[in-house]
Formats: C-alpha cells, sequence, structure tokens
C-alpha cells in the first residue's frame, strides 16, 4: 500500500506542476492556495483511506476537501494583498500631493521675500 500512495502523491504533484506550466502567467495566491491544499488533502486522504483499506478515495476527497479549503485561504489572503496594493497606491498619491503643496509654499515664501 505505502508504494501505491506514493504513486498516488507523486501523480498529484505531477498534475499540479503540469497545470501551473501551461500558465503562461504567474500563480496567483488564490491559484496556490488552491493546488496546495489539493496536493496535501489528498496526501492526507489517501493516507487515511489506506488505513481504511481505500486509499484512492480517500485521496479524491481529501483533495477535493484540501482544494476547497485551499480556495478559501488563498482568496482570502489575495484579497488582503489586493487591498494592501491599494492603500499603498493612496498613500504614494497622498505624498505626491504633500510635495506638491510643499513645493508651492515655498515658491510663495521666495516670492514673498522678493517684494
Amino acid at each position: 500500500m505505502p508504494k501505491r500512495l506514493i504513486t498516488m502523491v507523486g501523480l498529484a504533484l505531477a498534475v499540479l506542476f503540469l497545470v501551473s506550466g501551461c500558465s503562461g502567467q504567474p500563480l496567483t495566491t488564490r491559484e496556490k492556495g488552491t493546488g496546495i491544499g489539493a496536493v496535501l488533502g489528498a496526501g492526507t486522504g489517501a493516507i487515511v483511506g489506506a488505513a481504511v483499506g481505500h486509499p484512492g478515495a480517500g485521496a479524491a476527497i481529501g483533495g477535493a476537501l484540501g482544494a476547497g479549503t485551499g480556495y478559501v485561504v488563498g482568496n482570502q489572503m489575495q484579497n488582503q494583498e489586493v487591498q494592501q496594493q491599494q492603500t499603498q497606491s493612496q498613500v504614494e498619491q497622498q505624498q505626491g500631493e504633500i510635495e506638491r503643496q510643499r513645493r508651492q509654499i515655498e515658491q510663495l515664501q521666495q516670492e514673498q521675500n522678493t517684494e
């Protein structure tokens, strides 16, 4: 049974790498979470399934549950990344506006001193 388990986990990893390699773009956080969850779930499910005599069913069920959980976690992490990027963009815009206003104040002070 352990040889069969190793084969199934190896196959799951191969499929994950094959699918990720087909994409021209890097994986998103959501996709990474889904893939990692699926692989970990399939491996855990296969181990549990092997203990009761059904490693294939255990791997399939574990993989599906792991993929779902990984998707939820990866999606939440990706949403946080997007929110942080938006916040950073707003901070940069505000810093630029502050710098512009500082230059205007300096210019007005120079004009006032020359009068």
